[in-house]
């Protein structure tokens, strides 16, 4: 039987399209079960901050009956916006090894976006490369980390032998953050100069006022990450949405704010998470009937971290403000359960931040890839 490929369409489809990767990587050690509520939320087009600037389509793929995979369709308006493009997205890539369901699928996908008149076809991200992004390429042997895709090696052949050519790399690298005798000693020079020299000093973040925090979070993402080839600022409604989303990963320990003494304007965040894929392991997908369990004892199950931002606005890069950032990690690393983790991801062209996690010891553990077609 041929591949049929149609639109997510009710409850029944929703379920089949959100369960099907618990079918395909089920008995595979390495893969993270999401938590399907979750799951269910962040699809949500009247709960996910995404769609107040973007759109999407969800498709599923059937042959004869049985689903065999599924793909996202979207495009984010805010993306397109700030970079003069006009671009579509597809993620939540999800298949059998199949040939004939991989191309069924992004067939789809570049049918509904040329509907729109877009040039271009990128992904996977689900739902932008801020959410799970990239067909993982390297580093199958190492389990994921919070909010990274996880997927077998066929995933990639699929895609080559499909067409889909690479836009960019996202590497991960490990970093010890224990293990101090494997950084260059300029680091710590750098960041004990940073208050006596420059007048900045670095505080943690606080739960009690962290949507205020937020904003001065992407006061410094909206600068420092402005030139990155995936660039989208952070909007209102986004900080809203994912201010409440730390509150359950979030520890004072690990997020920090650097700002100047005399003014108060901050300069430089590093936001890093303890890792929760550890605990949804153990949850398998589900609250109950001992998830929650496991969740509500996330801090003694953790012992890792990712991560996840660490910038400088460009004006102040010159202070070694990203030095003391780097050592504040080394602080907490004393301190808290968690002693090493992974710093990603950063786009392989990023070549300021790539030979920072050299200078750090670090070394990368796995690389996503993000493929593109001209439409």
């Amino acid at each position: 039987m041929g591949v049929e490929v149609t639109a997510v369409s009710g409850r029944r489809d929703l379920k089949a399209f959100i369960e099907l990767p618990f079918r395909l990587h089920a008995n595979h050690p390495l893969w993270v079960p999401p938590l399907k509520l979750e799951r269910r939320l962040f699809l949500n087009r009247r709960m996910n901050a995404f769609f107040t600037h973007g759109e999407a389509e969800y498709f599923l793929a059937r042959r004869d009956g049985r689903v065999v995979g599924r793909i996202s369709a979207q495009v984010n308006h805010a993306f397109n916006d700030y970079q003069q493009k006009n671009w579509g997205w597809f993620g939540f890539l999800e298949l059998e090894d199949d040939q004939e369901v991989a191309e069924a699928l992004l067939d789809a996908a570049q049918a509904w976006h040329r509907e729109r008149g877009r040039e271009r076809m990128v992904g996977p991200a689900s739902f932008a490369m801020n959410d799970e992004s990239g067909v993982l390429i390297e580093g199958y042997d190492l389990r994921p980390m919070i909010v990274q895709p996880w997927n077998p090696p066929y995933y990639q052949q699929l895609m080559e032998r499909a067409g889909m050519t690479k836009a960019m790399d996202l590497l991960m690298w490990n970093l010890e953050v224990s293990d101090r005798a494997k950084v260059l000693p300029v680091i710590f020079e750098l960041a004990e100069k940073v208050e006596s020299e420059h007048g900045i000093r670095v505080r943690p973040m606080r739960r009690r006022q962290l949507r205020k925090d937020m904003d001065a979070f992407a006061a410094v993402y909206n600068s420092a990450w402005s030139e990155n080839w995936d660039f989208v600022p952070f909007s209102k409604k986004d900080l809203d949405a994912y201010a409440q989303e730390i509150q359950l990963v979030f520890d004072k320990h690990w997020c920090f704010i650097a700002e100047r003494i005399d003014t108060g304007e901050v300069v430089g965040m590093a936001m890093t998470f303890p890792d929760i894929n550890q605990v949804l392991a153990k949850m398998k997908g589900r609250l109950l009937p001992f998830g929650w369990w496991h969740f509500l004892n996330k801090g003694r199950i953790t012992d890792r971290v990712r991560v996840g931002f660490l910038g400088v606005k460009p004006s102040y890069q010159h202070t070694g403000v990203a030095a003391k950032l780097y050592v504040e990690h080394f602080n907490a690393a004393a301190v808290r359960p968690q002693s090493g983790g992974e710093m990603g991801w950063i786009l392989e062209t990023n070549t300021a931040m790539n030979r920072g996690m050299e200078a750090m010891g670090g070394r990368i553990v796995k690389r996503y890839r993000v493929y593109e077609r001209v439409l």
